[in-house]
């Protein structure tokens, strides 16, 4: 089983104010590489490394991917809903339509990623790392995330409607369109996104942390959403 080391407790970049949420140190142990062309439903896959691989529109339903590298791989329309990735690095990802609804991802990092409409509704993320990449139409709706990190990304019209968020950062990222209609908010920094554009959910900001500069930015559309006319 990798091995990870979590910094808790601390304030986000040393911050006071806001706890920042815990993050996977993973060490993978030597990887087999992956034998078959196809995934299974609720196949069982254990220190595996998937390179290259194209698994456009596989049936991966309920799989349990646990000490896994996936590395540049095709997942257009992959179908893994309620699957298990435990203690993996994914990398390269790339694909538009990608089914994780209910799945579940601990200890993970997600790494230069290029995906679009991927379905994670109701999925719960725990000790996760998104870093680089551009993730287009992420549907989180009634997901809940712990202790989640987005660094150096660009997520364009995310839905966290419903959604649950305890400890999650945006770091050097761009957060475009993003809904957080009927959230949960607690511990989350969004002081590292820029731009930060809120389309729906600005009532449901209570539990974050934002600047100065962003407050100034969002002054209209908050106005707005208290019925305030500004002339």
């Amino acid at each position: 089983m990798a091995r990870r080391a979590m910094g808790g407790g601390r304030a986000a970049g040393g911050r006071a104010g806001v706890r920042g949420a815990r993050r996977p140190e993973l060490r993978l142990p030597p990887l087999e590489p992956w034998p078959d062309a196809e995934l299974r439903p609720d196949g069982d896959y254990d220190g595996l490394e998937f390179r290259d691989a194209d698994l456009t529109g596989q049936d991966g339903v309920g799989a349990r991917f646990m000490d896994c590298a996936l590395t540049g791989c095709a997942v257009d329309g992959t179908a893994l809903g309620r699957a298990r990735v435990l203690d993996s690095v994914l990398t390269g990802l790339r694909g538009v339509g990608t089914h994780l609804a209910e799945s579940t991802f601990r200890d993970v990092e997600l790494v230069d990623a290029r995906l679009g409409g991927t379905q994670l509704h109701g999925a719960v993320l725990e000790r996760v790392v998104v870093r680089g990449g551009k993730i287009d139409f992420l549907n989180l709706r009634e997901a809940r995330l712990k202790d989640v990190a987005f660094e150096s990304c660009v997520l364009v019209e995310p839905d966290f409607a419903g959604a649950s968020l305890e400890r999650v950062e945006f770091v050097d990222c761009a957060l475009r369109e993003a809904d957080f209609g009927g959230a949960t908010l607690k511990d989350v920094d969004l002081r590292g996104a820029a731009p930060l554009e809120i389309v729906r959910g600005l009532d449901r900001l209570s539990g974050a942390v934002i600047s100065a500069g962003q407050l100034l930015d969002l002054a209209p559309a908050l106005a707005a959403e208290l019925g305030i006319r500004v002339e």
